[in-house]
């Protein structure tokens, strides 16, 4: 069955710095559901394929769960999250105001190797926002003539991003970020209650187009989740091998509509234990409501004692 609402992502308030191929803006108010329907408040929420992240910076800035873990395996992607997350944010804010977007200045900027991290991660803003699609695989060309002939000035927008790294900065006593292995995460915590899971795996079909690291045991990562403790909601797109998997794990399934930034309605899969929630007659838009918290930054850890301290619930 498929959901009668579609969410138009325009409608959604936008919280990430990235704009990222797969990106799950659509699914906030599904989210806002999902996790507003528990019998008692989720404690903490882990994205073990974090990416643009757009579920665990809602969840923390709406106060939908006291702490957010952010999981990303590819060094670029996390090179902009450690540095937002671990007090370089307001720089990176400012680089991306100051810099003048020219094929020649884009050019020698993402042609010239980063000095240290944050250099790293403003090249990998730059790339997400001058590539097609915001496509960061390797391979990925620059936008030509973008839209309405902007070229590469097309997804640029500097102020907006300003705003967004520091609303994320102001609001990072609630978010960890881990530079790891997602499935490794959900194994070292699959024993734990009081925590759930948002899944969201690169692709079945078009992952290798769109990341770097596409391929992952989609049968292993169903198999993980069915022995979780806690709760999880899963997105997927619609293969037949997914919903393979689906009838082989007895999970429950919805097919949900959308519509993306260029307003083509696309569908993707929904899977958790029990989608009850999902089939409520509660309207959608009062999903959309939250409140925002803003608090002290709080330092980082190195990747293996996070995840150690994460199993433990710490």
């Amino acid at each position: 069955m498929e959901t009668e609402k579609t969410i138009n992502v325009a409608s959604v308030p936008q919280r990430s710095p990235f704009r990222y191929p797969g990106g799950k803006t659509w699914l906030v108010p599904y989210a806002r559901l999902w996790l507003r329907s528990r019998p008692k408040p989720v404690q903490e929420l882990i994205e073990p394929f974090a990416g643009g992240a757009i579920i665990g910076l809602t969840a923390a800035f709406e106060g939908l769960t006291k702490k957010v873990f952010l999981i990303e395996k590819d060094p670029d992607v996390a090179s902009v999250w450690r540095t937002i997350l671990n007090g370089h944010g307001e720089w990176l804010a400012e680089r991306i105001t100051t810099f003048d977007v020219t094929f020649g200045s884009v050019k020698r900027e993402l042609n010239r190797p980063p000095r240290n991290l944050r250099e790293r991660a403003f090249a990998t803003i730059l790339r997400n926002r001058v590539q097609r699609g915001g496509i960061l695989a390797p391979g990925a060309g620059l936008m030509r003539s973008g839209e309405n002939g902007k070229g590469l000035r097309s997804r640029w927008y500097p102020e907006t991003l300003r705003r967004r790294i520091l609303d994320i900065v102001a609001t990072r006593d609630r978010i960890r970020f881990i530079q790891g292995d997602g499935i490794e995460c959900i194994q070292m915590n699959r024993n734990r209650k009081n925590l759930a899971f948002f899944i969201d795996p690169p692709y079945t079909v078009a992952g290798r187009r769109l990341y770097r690291y596409p391929n992952i045991d989609h049968e292993k990562l169903f198999a993980i989740a069915q022995r979780l403790a806690g709760d999880f909601l899963m997105t997927y797109d619609d293969s037949s091998e997914i919903r393979r998997l689906v009838i082989q794990f007895r999970f429950d399934c919805e097919t949900v509509a959308m519509k993306n930034t260029h307003n083509s309605k696309m569908t993707e899969l929904l899977i958790g234990r029990s989608l009850a929630w999902l089939r409520q007659p509660q309207p959608l838009r009062r999903a959309f409501h939250g409140s925002l918290f803003q608090t002290a930054p709080e330092s980082q850890d190195n990747h293996q004692s996070n995840l150690r301290l994460l199993a433990q619930g710490l």
